[in-house]
């Protein structure tokens, strides 16, 4: 397994060091979301907002040139219940739905099998309930997956967002989780919400099935773990922190490639 020798395991669940988004200037880091847009219980889908505004706004802050695809290419479907209701829509989802060309850029995306892994720097799947269909099966998601890894390279995953790394297997056969500390959206977590029959599998169970060490915080808490160059975050709370995690281990991987 490629990991970063230089950095232990780490793991963060409340609050972040002010360090912890270190400036990654000149790296192209690549976002790939769900395409999918209907559960099939007939309840409306797609991207968590919050799981892709937050993440997409510290990395491009962070000097970063940021790419967003989708599984299919094409418009990217939010979940509705993300970006309307009664409750205050957190800083990063306003600024996403009042920034017009990046809103523009979200109906025409990229196919993620159109493009070469090796141009980028580091991935990042959001989460969103359409992850578990469309994620969790992409043959060519897994391959770019794979290829990132393979090298190093950061690999991050929130929420609903680690079914993208379950099709995912290394050379040698292994689940790419097998042996590593990761988390994603809970079996509590998905119960509370009331989709744990609607979903086609529990991600929980699905992680700890492949050899994932699954480690959880309180339901609807801020969690992310970092193992090597693999991060890892629990819920919609917890964007933030697994996004920083991830610029830590890109800016880890550059510091010592210069």
């Amino acid at each position: 397994m490629a990991q970063d020798k230089a950095t232990a395991p780490t793991t963060a669940k409340t609050g972040a060091p002010s360090r912890l988004a270190p400036t990654v200037a000149g790296t192209h880091i690549l976002i790939v979301t769900t395409s999918h847009s209907l559960m099939d219980s007939g309840d409306v889908t797609g991207v968590w907002a919050e799981e892709l505004a937050t993440p997409y706004y510290l990395f491009r802050d962070a000097g970063a040139k940021v790419t967003v695809a989708s599984i299919k290419g094409g418009p990217v479907p939010f979940d509705p219940r993300s970006i309307s209701g009664s409750e205050p829509q957190p800083d990063s989802v306003q600024r996403l739905l009042a920034d017009k060309a990046t809103m523009d850029a979200l109906q025409a995306t990229p196919s993620v099998a159109d493009l070469d892994a090796l141009l980028y720097d580091a991935i990042f799947l959001p989460g969103g309930h359409g992850t578990m269909w469309d994620l969790a099966g992409s043959q060519a998601l897994a391959q770019r997956i794979l290829d990132l890894d393979a090298r190093g390279k950061p690999v991050a995953a929130v929420c609903h967002g680690p079914a993208g790394l379950t099709h995912v297997r290394r050379k040698d056969g292994a689940p790419l989780v097998s042996g590593r500390r990761v988390t994603g959206f809970t079996n509590a977590e998905e119960k509370k919400v009331g989709l744990e029959k609607a979903v086609p599998f529990l991600l929980q169970d699905r992680l700890i099935e492949l050899g994932g060490q699954f480690e959880a915080a309180e339901d609807f808490q801020p969690h992310a773990i970092r193992d090597g160059n693999l991060v890892t975050g629990q819920n919609p709370a917890s964007s933030e922190l697994t996004a920083k995690l991830m610029l830590r281990a890109l800016h880890e991987r550059h510091v010592m490639a210069a």
